[in-house]
């Protein structure tokens, strides 16, 4: 079994930051891409950040310059450091993971993560 779970969410004013994490657990062989994604009420989920297996990283325009993702492999997590927060990311995050796992190495295996709450409120 894989687990992804996700922490560091909450509620921080608008200018303030906050740190996600998102640690992969269980029987993992590899793992590739690790993405941030994020869903506000009464919208589509949006990709914020994706990191490759060798630290190369993407951001959605409305995240540049206020978002770092990035990685430690040796624990298996992602981070995603959020700074100068705006109410509009008010949202639920979700990490995700192309995953191969001890079971199936010839297999890439998309798993998400339950999601971390951040609000971003005066």
């Amino acid at each position: 079994q894989v687990q992804l779970v996700e922490s560091g969410g909450g509620s921080v004013q608008p200018g303030g930051s906050l740190r996600l994490s998102c640690a992969a657990s269980g029987s993992i062989f590899s793992i590739s891409a690790m993405r941030w994604y994020r869903q506000a009420p009464g919208k589509e989920r949006e990709l914020v950040a994706v990191i490759t297996s060798g630290s190369s990283t993407n951001y959605a325009d409305s995240v540049k310059g206020r978002f770092t993702i990035s990685r430690d492999n040796t624990k298996n997590t992602v981070y995603l450091q959020m700074n100068s927060l705006k109410p509009e990311d008010t949202a639920v995050y979700h990490c995700n993971a192309d995953l191969v796992t001890e079971g199936e190495i010839f297999r890439v295996r998309p798993y998400w993560g339950q999601g971390t709450r951040v609000t971003v409120s005066s």
